[in-house]
């Protein structure tokens, strides 16, 4: 597989590959459209409320959570909970594990409605995803652009598209030394869904 690069405005950055990996088509348009449709549908979709600077604020985006396990359980200061796995997203988490050879045992959807719907920077580094976490990206939708800076080296910004299809794949030790966004946009956005499937413990 191709080492990725990101862009900046100024350079490039070659990611090594045992941070990133990257499947542009993962899955066909015939694909992404019918579960697009099916997930904006029919999933459960709910505004959650995050603590910030002493104050809760809503989040801007619409969140889901699945798993093995319906149970409930708080996370990055939301309160989630777990819903049984559908036969669409247990057939997708088979086909992301059979392909690069991981295991998950959950799944967090994002439902960015419009431009003004994001996810600020942060670092997905819950103790019960483990030291090294492998968490795969799944896109649908409106293709946005997904930043990533280094932890402590702020302003240097690079960026990747990650279009309707496109698969992510995170690991190794990029959580400890990086940080990433999907930042609001002064264009007209349509609606994207993305899907992290994640191995957590105590699930």
């Amino acid at each position: 597989m191709a080492q990725l690069s990101l862009f900046s405005a100024e350079e490039f950055y070659d990611f090594p590959q045992d941070l990133l990996e990257f499947r542009e088509h993962f899955l066909t348009i015939e694909e992404s459209d019918l579960l697009f449709s099916q997930l904006l549908e029919n999933t459960p979709w709910k505004q959650r409320t995050q603590k910030m600077y002493d104050k809760k604020v809503l989040t801007p985006r619409l969140t889901a959570w699945y798993g093995d396990s319906e149970k409930s359980y708080k996370l990055g200061g939301s309160q989630f909970e777990v819903n049984a796995w559908t036969p669409e997203l247990l057939s997708l988490k088979t086909k992301i594990e059979d392909a690069f050879g991981y295991q998950f045992n959950s799944v967090l959807l994002n439902l960015y409605r419009d431009n003004n719907d994001s996810v600020a920077w942060h670092r997905d580094k819950e103790s019960r995803y483990g030291d090294r976490p492998v968490i795969a990206s799944l896109s649908l939708g409106q293709t946005r652009k997904f930043d990533f800076r280094k932890l402590n080296h702020h302003e240097s910004k690079y960026s990747i598209p990650l279009p309707h299809g496109s698969l992510l794949i995170m690991k190794g030790d990029l959580q400890e030394h990086w940080e990433h966004r999907i930042a609001k946009s002064s264009l007209n956005m349509k609606e994207r869904i993305n899907l992290t499937f994640r191995l957590v413990s105590e699930l």
